[in-house]
């Protein structure tokens, strides 16, 4: 069996096996288990009853979470003349057009979310193998493709997420900070939630989401109810 840190075994000493935490106890639990000396990420796992290698049972998207991420995210654009700009004055961490294609072919991928207006395409699509395996594609299904460049650069700055689901039928994705209070968690989690709900694939056969587990970058996985998650999202939804 694997060994665990103290610190680790202390938080995980009221963790009952098998039990589905409410919404509000399990962002209550993984912050006060979240007792590393960084601010942990607080991540979360879904995993569905999706096949993704069925083009209909795929699933990738985004959302705006309303507390943001707590984290900075690096942000390069695909573009050219007055869209490059733009995005410069939007806030774009770097621009550029096939001088960006061929620097991240030499191996350059510091950031986090990539912008390109749709003519650029035909160059950022010889990267797909970088990029895609990295969830760093443009897609203009998660609207990443675009020329409203300023809109969307800042919206990923603010916390927009993006999120699809991987060879195994899960989904990851960090939805804020140990130092966000419970409640900004929570309406975190339920924007995304309700997100990947909307989202459903119209081949998706048999349970949709089978579970979902909560946890901080160094603390255990709390399971959620995933009906009692499902009621509080459609419940603000009202």
């Amino acid at each position: 069996m694997p060994k665990h840190s103290k610190r680790f075994n202390n938080a995980s000493k009221d963790l009952v096996h098998l039990k589905q935490y409410s919404v509000d106890e399990c962002f209550d639990r993984v912050k006060k288990t979240a007792t590393a000396k960084f601010d942990e990420t607080i991540d979360v796992a879904v995993r569905t009853g999706l096949d993704p290698k069925y083009a209909d049972q795929q699933l990738r998207g985004s959302c705006v979470l309303p507390h943001g991420s707590g984290k900075t995210t690096r942000v390069v654009v695909f573009a050219s003349g007055p869209k490059a700009q733009e995005a410069t004055a939007a806030g774009a961490d770097f621009v550029g057009a096939e001088d960006l294609v061929a620097k991240i072919e030499g191996g350059w991928v510091d950031f986090d979310a990539a912008v390109a207006t749709p003519d650029m395409m035909r160059f950022v699509g010889k990267l797909g193998r970088i990029l895609g395996p990295r969830n760093l594609m443009p897609n203009p299904k998660v609207g990443t493709v675009t020329m409203d460049v300023a809109k969307v650069i800042t919206e990923l700055k603010a916390g927009k997420l993006q999120y699809r689901v991987e060879k195994a039928g899960i989904i990851h994705t960090a939805i804020g900070k140990a130092s966000f209070d419970a409640k900004k968690l929570k309406e975190n989690f339920l924007a995304f939630f309700q997100a990947i709900h909307k989202a459903k694939p119209s081949g998706a056969k048999g349970t949709y989401i089978k579970c979902v587990t909560v946890s901080s970058t160094m603390g255990p996985a709390y399971d959620l109810d995933v009906n009692e998650a499902r009621a509080e999202s459609e419940k603000g939804n009202a």
